[in-house]
């Protein structure tokens, strides 16, 4: 019998390394407009996925290169989890490919590799939080990451099919 696939959970702090960016706006931008993201400028912009990974290593490093290559690769439908300045959790569902966002504001909050993201319109209470969603968070660092505990994936389904569907 094979194994039921599910859908992949990951934490996105959308927070700058760049300590001059104010913690938060990198995540009040992507509700507001409907995305998911990191951080990692790179001028001259990309055209393309693989520009960003060769400008990415030249200008920054292979280690930038391989956040924005595990950012793209994500797969569509997975579920993201994010929290703003006020400590609210937010769950959205990644619909689009990934792009850079060459907008000045976007540079200014240091959130320029982007996919749309279907956020769920309120905060999650946190009760309807999984437990392997708040430790995610709990440990800190500003690194897109999957959560790979076995029971983050159902449980967060449901919160979806609760607040999405009601």
């Amino acid at each position: 019998m094979a194994a039921i696939e599910e859908t992949p959970v990951y934490r996105a702090p959308m927070r700058s390394r760049d300590d001059a960016v104010p913690q938060g706006a990198g995540t009040e931008r992507a509700l507001a407009l409907g995305v998911c993201g990191i951080g990692g400028r790179l001028h001259p912009a990309p055209r393309s996925l693989e520009d960003a990974l060769t400008e990415a290593d030249a200008q920054s490093g292979i280690r930038l290169a391989w956040r924005i290559e595990r950012f793209a690769k994500a797969p569509m439908g997975a579920f993201v989890w994010t929290r703003d300045v006020d400590g609210l959790t937010y769950l959205g569902r990644l619909v689009g490919p990934w792009a850079y966002d060459t907008d000045d504001a976007a540079d200014a909050v240091d959130l320029v590799h982007v996919r749309a993201c279907d956020w769920l319109a309120e905060p999650i209470a946190d009760e309807m939080v999984p437990p392997d969603v708040r430790a995610a968070f709990g440990r800190g660092g500003r690194n897109w990451q999957r959560i790979r505990a076995t029971s983050v994936s159902a449980p967060t389904q449901a919160v979806w099919d609760a607040v999405a569907g009601g």
